[in-house]
């Protein structure tokens, strides 16, 4: 028996052996791109590029608000979404301005949640115009897909969003909160970074309000915010970035229940007390 225990012992001991060395030929295979198994690893990320960096100052106002040293923590996360993420063009080229300038939207609404970095979505697809659904049959500017790991959106609709930056609309903010809001119920590395309690209270209003549209009582936020929970929250984010004032003096309460979610202040950062 004491001969058996000993062989058996060894036999597992050679399995786990052989699993490990398996497991570490994998890595480093997917590491140096002679095999692809849909894993991203981020290892040690380079620096943002100049040219990169070039187009956050000629068009990303968030980033232009941003101390020196919060710009190189929003750098960070921009160049880890970056790198960690297929960006796939249909129909269009995807180019520096397009990667950087998408990247950059993730890490503004991300910017206060240290750890997260929507690790769930894998690939951004990207459209030189709206875009026909076959599953519900009509037009698209964007969308979330957590079963594929997608985030998709019209490039035109992504820009106008920033460009028209205190309408209250943008197309890139509302699919990113899409994804967070997501990202925070998925089972992964970054699952449950919302604090359960502000969260709660987050429902609780949001529901308040949800109804409150719908009866017409509050026109702050455009009809669609009532579709359900997902769609307030980004709507929500949108006017948070792009009219924070105004919203804290319409909603206050959800106001400052996004500033402890978020764990950023618009308002602070704009300067517009």
């Amino acid at each position: 028996m004491k001969d058996q225990a000993e062989h058996l012992q060894i036999v597992i001991g050679e399995y786990v052996l052989i699993l490990f060395m398996s497991l570490a030929l994998l890595y480093v295979l997917q590491a140096t791109g002679r095999i692809n198994l849909g894993i991203k690893i981020p290892g040690k990320l380079p620096p943002l590029k100049k040219t990169y960096r070039a187009i956050l100052k000629k068009y990303f106002t968030y980033y232009q608000y941003l101390s020196a040293e919060d710009r190189m923590r929003f750098e960070r996360k921009l160049v880890r979404f970056l790198h960690t993420k297929q960006f796939v063009g249909r129909g269009m080229q995807i180019t520096d301005e397009v990667k950087v300038l998408i990247s950059a939207s993730a890490a503004q609404l991300t910017f206060g949640l240290p750890n997260v970095y929507l690790s769930h979505f894998s690939k951004v697809l990207v459209y030189p115009n709206d875009y026909y659904s076959t599953i519900n049959n009509r037009y698209h500017k964007g969308e979330v897909n957590p079963r594929l790991k997608l985030i998709v959106l019209s490039w035109p609709s992504f820009v106008q969003g920033y460009i028209e930056h205190d309408s209250g609309k943008n197309l890139g903010l509302h699919e990113m909160a899409h994804a967070l809001h997501l990202e925070n119920r998925i089972a992964n590395q970054e699952f449950g970074f919302f604090e359960p309690m502000i969260f709660k209270a987050w429902h609780e209003q949001a529901h308040k309000e949800m109804k409150a549209i719908k009866l017409g009582q509050n026109q702050f936020l455009r009809a669609y915010a009532s579709e359900d929970i997902y769609e307030f929250f980004a709507v929500a984010v949108e006017h948070f970035f792009e009219r924070p004032k105004e919203l804290l003096a319409a909603m206050p309460t959800t106001y400052q229940l996004l500033v402890k979610l978020l764990n950023q202040d618009p308002i602070e950062l704009y300067n517009l007390t």
